[in-house]
């Protein structure tokens, strides 16, 4: 867990002295639920093949839930054959008209090659028809807050209506790792093998550089011009950037690298707490401890410049004292930072270490008895 910082004047100047040729970008630190950095990020765009992101989510959710199984098989329809096969001239595995083909497979030809036949198939094996699916697309888009997507097919194929935002493409990508890491590894996949006859090599160009990308998605058509959702982990931080609407193929290639080396440069996290640490404690009203530790979810760092000094001030913050009975991971107090570097407040939620009981009728009339008296005063 990482502290939110609140925009401040002095990272407005330094994140608006840096430019990219995308149409739209984002760069965000998932960890510190951070943007480093963003270029018309709300603006709807055609997506193109970066929407089977969201095929995926559907997918690997319905894994997860045990309701398919990777061993699992479907049938190629003529839909999914002529629409994103080999008749349709577009990126596709090349699966044979009535054929039975993993899940396995078919997860792998959607990720590396980026398989609109491989994405439709999916799609009805699922959902029962394509617009079956695509409902539950824009189901699961909305429940998950991608307030600015909508999805009219399962592929990105250009189609009226059919759009997402930078920002959301993020947050999928966000969802996509931290809800489904047995999945991930998919994107980062650098071939994949099918039928004995096909080799595909993963589209996204930075999976084969050695700069910690680890996946996920390309996307080009006409309208939509290049895009590229990428996510790079160096130690413990990672980046998510997706950048849109470029003009060339390498220059997705170029502009990727060239803002996440940005962003790794220019901000670096500090640890504040480790995992489990003790932050402060809270007192508690009726229970059998007066005090309850509190902990963050996880380690807690503050994402700062690069150059930044690391100094910083807080105070805990809570209405008490807190009531009993009391459960381990109940959400207690705010932990409120200050930096000396950016002046930045930044607030992070800090949960009960432990279980308090409640104590017996005695000792919580004792408790009201200092309360009234004393204001608390132990």
């Amino acid at each position: 867990m990482s502290l939110v910082l609140v925009p401040n004047p002095a990272a407005s100047k330094k994140t608006s002295e840096f430019k990219t040729k995308a149409k739209t970008a984002i760069l965000m630190d998932p960890g510190a639920n951070l943007i480093l950095y963003e270029k018309g990020s709300e603006q709807p765009i055609p997506p193109a093949s970066m929407s089977k992101l969201m095929t995926l989510a559907v997918v690997f959710r319905e894994l997860k839930a045990g309701r398919i199984k990777l061993d699992d098989t479907f049938t190629v329809s003529e839909h999914a054959w002529r629409t994103g096969g080999a008749p349709s001239g577009t990126a596709a595995m090349f699966a044979p008209l009535g054929n039975a083909i993993t899940v396995s497979d078919l997860v792998q030809g959607v990720a590396v090659q980026s398989a609109n036949d491989g994405s439709l198939i999916l799609a009805e094996g699922i959902g029962g028809t394509e617009e079956g699916f695509v409902k539950m697309m824009n189901d699961y888009a909305a429940e998950i807050g991608l307030t600015g997507s909508t999805f009219v097919n399962p592929t990105g194929l250009p189609a009226e209506g059919h759009v997402m935002t930078a920002r959301d493409l993020a947050k999928l990508s966000r969802h996509l790792i931290e809800t489904y890491p047995e999945y991930y590894h998919y994107f980062g996949q650098k071939e994949f093998r099918y039928r004995d006859r096909f080799t595909f090599r993963n589209r996204n160009p930075l999976v084969w550089a050695p700069i910690g990308v680890d996946g996920l998605k390309t996307g080009f058509t006409k309208e939509a011009g290049y895009g590229l959702v990428s996510s790079a982990k160096r130690g413990n931080q990672r980046l998510i950037l997706v950048v849109t609407g470029l003009e060339k193929k390498n220059d997705r290639e170029r502009e990727s690298r060239r803002v996440l080396e940005w962003g790794f440069k220019s901000f670096r996290p500090f640890r504040l707490f480790e995992d489990g640490q003790q932050v402060s404690e809270a007192l508690v009203w009726g229970g059998e401890k007066h005090y309850v530790p509190l902990v963050g979810d996880g380690a807690i760092d503050l994402l700062l410049p690069a150059s930044a000094t690391g100094a910083v001030s807080g105070e805990i913050i809570y209405q008490g004292p807190i009531k009993a009975p009391i459960k381990k991971g109940d959400q207690i107090a705010t932990l409120r930072v200050k930096s000396a570097d950016l002046a930045a407040v930044n607030e992070i939620p800090l949960y009960a270490g432990e279980d308090i009981n409640r104590s017996g009728f005695a000792s919580r009339g004792i408790d009201s008895l200092l309360v009234l008296a004393f204001g608390w005063l132990l």
